[in-house]
């Protein structure tokens, strides 16, 4: 019954840094990232760039393009110190466009927290 309690346990903080993630997005919150992003964080853009840790956190600090951003259809799956974060986005930017996509998280566990390793999105 413990493991069970475990994995309730990261699947009740996993969800909430998915939260912070796309919150810090939409607000641009270097602070924030600095938390939860790995020193070996790398992320796919929309464009097919591939970016790491300090040129994400460059991106974040730019002036913001999203006036909106929600995250829906979100599912957690946690491989043991690993967890994966799939969702589907709706977002407005600052021109009054509508938009939506697609993110895939990957989260490892390290030294008893979890940290975003890698981020892909998609815009649709």
């Amino acid at each position: 019954m413990l493991a069970d309690l475990d994995d309730l346990n990261d699947l009740t903080t996993l969800d909430g840094l998915n939260r912070a993630y796309i919150d810090s997005v939409l607000n641009g919150d270097v602070a924030r990232f600095e938390q939860l992003l790995a020193d070996d964080f790398l992320c796919s853009n929309p464009d097919g760039s591939l970016i790491d840790r300090a040129a994400f956190l460059r991106q974040t600090a730019a002036p913001r393009s999203l006036t909106a951003l929600r995250a829906d259809d979100v599912r957690v799956r946690v491989f043991g110190p690993v967890a994966i974060i799939h969702g589907r986005t709706a977002f407005e930017t600052v021109d009054g466009r509508h938009g939506s996509g697609r993110y895939t998280d990957v989260w490892e566990k390290r030294g008893g927290e979890w940290r975003a390793v890698a981020a892909h999105v998609t815009r649709l």
